[in-house]
């Protein structure tokens, strides 16, 4: 047969199954039957179906609808519109024993879809041959059931009954399969398929839901500060020049009634005069015979004088003793610390009102710790609390909170935590940082891994496995955290499988068939289409 002959028999397919009909019938018997139905099948075989598949009409705002005859959609109201039968269902119709033409997909991007093998135009992996899902399932499960309507434009609002939104758009049917994951649950999510050899392809693992008890303990950033109760200034009242420093740098450590520094006052010699005067008087009018009273009212009111001006009761029994006034005051450290201010010098001049020294004890500090607004509510007096310090790595300092800001930084959104920390050994220092843990007492409740969450921040989801490779989506509320895994408030129940690795890879082709469900509901299934061309095109 020359090639001539081989493009007629192309386009005249029926031509040549008649001449071979003759042929075989010329031929006779038994043979030329069996040539017969050869040569029948071999006539039919490159023309079109007799019988062309009955065409489908669906509404363009709701694809659920499907109807064999034009009409009106029973939601919205909106003319049906004809849908293009594929060659695959029609040949399935019509020769049931036909097997349907495989086809071809991407491990990684199950949107991607050909008729023939090739390579993924998007990252370039061979497509591998997708598993044909039985043409009876839906047949065999039978009619679906609508579990409730949802909003189309909120998908948050549902209802039991039909009804319309405020814009007056009626609420379409959510089906139970898809309430149970076959549709999507979360919003711009959708449940996803995924068969066995994918899962090992991307790595996909899960983990059960398990309650248990949970350790209702977090952390957060705290700051080493000084015990307020606990720093004690020196003032001067009364007013003179600086002799002599002894307590000379600050960071120095002083104990109870130790010197810091001298000064000599014209002021307090005169009041130390009129003291040893007031006694005199009191002596001589002891022996005149007078009343007692007069004189001892002007020692007692020069005594207290110079009580007002931080003279010692010691100074004060040495200059009655003595008889003689000193010309210098010196002042002592009123507690057991360290100079933290220091603003005195020899030679200067000190004015009533003054304060040149700050003691602090720092056997004591406090750690001021930033609490969301949201954890308020678990932060209770009393609380333990631990530090860890980067510059102190081995230790663990213990304390407790003593004190909760009632003010709120509306910057920050964060409130002070007070907390008080012993320092006897002088390991924590003032404006360090620390990480503090606060610790609630434990309680029963729901753990999951803290793989498992995709935290978008704004909502919380995980994917659950329903079996048979079926993930969805959810929406969680999460509690305190204990490690590597967390606590589930709401969203989950115990036993649920939840992905913890390839979650990411499950959540983008979520996000992918969601957005093309809704494109599908708004104008058709035409980015599938695209998609499907866009692979086949790259052949190898």
């Amino acid at each position: 047969m020359n090639q001539d002959d081989s493009k007629v028999m192309q386009r005249s397919p029926r031509r040549f199954g008649a001449i071979a009909v003759a042929v075989a019938l010329a031929v006779g018997g038994a043979g030329g039957g069996a040539a017969v139905f050869l040569a029948t099948r071999a006539g039919h075989a490159g023309e079109p179906h007799a019988a062309q598949a009955k065409p489908k009409y669906t509404c363009p705002m709701h694809p659920s609808i499907v109807s064999d005859h034009p009409g009106d959609c029973p939601i919205c109201g909106m003319k049906l519109v004809a849908v293009a039968a594929s060659p695959g269902a029609s040949a399935a119709a019509g020769a049931p024993a036909v097997a349907a033409k495989p086809k071809y997909t991407c491990p990684m991007h199950p949107s991607i879809v050909s008729n023939h093998p090739g390579e993924c135009p998007i990252c370039g992996m061979k497509l591998v041959k997708a598993e044909a899902s039985g043409a009876g399932e839906s047949e065999k499960s039978g009619p679906r059931k609508v579990a409730f309507y949802r909003s189309p434009m909120d998908p948050k609002q549902t209802s039991p009954v039909p009804r319309k939104d405020e814009m007056g758009m009626d609420y379409l049917p959510v089906h139970e399969d898809e309430a149970k994951g076959g549709g999507q649950s979360v919003e711009g999510l959708a449940a996803v398929n995924i068969d066995p050899m994918r899962q090992q392809l991307i790595g996909l693992h899960t983990a059960e839901v398990t309650r248990g008890l949970v350790n209702a303990s977090w952390r957060t950033i705290g700051r080493v500060a000084v015990d307020e109760t606990r720093v004690h200034h020196v003032s001067v009242k009364v007013s003179g020049f600086v002799e002599r420093v002894f307590a000379d740098y600050v960071g120095k450590a002083v104990r109870a009634g130790e010197p810091l520094f001298t000064i000599y006052s014209p002021e307090l010699l005169s009041v130390q005069s009129e003291y040893l005067l007031a006694l005199k008087t009191r002596s001589a009018m002891d022996r005149g015979g007078a009343s007692a009273s007069a004189g001892g009212e002007l020692v007692d009111a020069a005594r207290e004088r110079l009580k007002l001006w931080d003279v010692s009761a010691g100074e004060i029994e040495r200059l009655e003793r003595t008889g003689r006034p000193t010309k210098t005051l010196t002042f002592f450290s009123p507690m057991t610390g360290v100079v933290t201010k220091k603003d005195v010098v020899m030679g200067h001049r000190i004015s009533e009102g003054d304060m040149p020294y700050e003691i602090t004890n720092l056997s004591q500090l406090w750690v001021l710790a930033d609490a969301y607004e949201s954890d308020l509510s678990r932060i209770k007096l009393g609380m333990t609390a631990s530090l860890t310090l980067q510059a102190v790595p081995d230790r663990t300092f213990k304390g407790k909170v003593i004190f909760v800001d009632p003010l709120l930084d509306p910057k920050t959104r964060t409130a002070k935590v007070r907390l008080a920390f012993a320092n006897p050994t002088g390991e924590l220092k003032p404006e360090m940082f620390g990480e503090v843990t606060l610790h609630a007492s434990p309680r029963q409740g729901l753990r999951i891994p803290g793989d498992a969450v995709i935290d978008s921040g704004t909502r919380k989801v995980v994917f659950v496995s329903l079996g048979d490779g079926k993930f969805q989506p959810r929406e969680v509320r999460i509690g305190a955290s204990n490690g590597d895994r967390l606590e589930v408030v709401s969203g989950l129940e115990a036993g649920d499988q939840v992905v913890t690795r390839a979650n990411f890879l499950i959540d983008s082709e979520s996000r992918l068939k969601a957005s093309l469900a809704a494109m599908g509901a708004r104008g058709g299934a035409g980015g599938e289409t695209t998609r499907e061309a866009s692979a086949g095109d790259k052949q190898p």
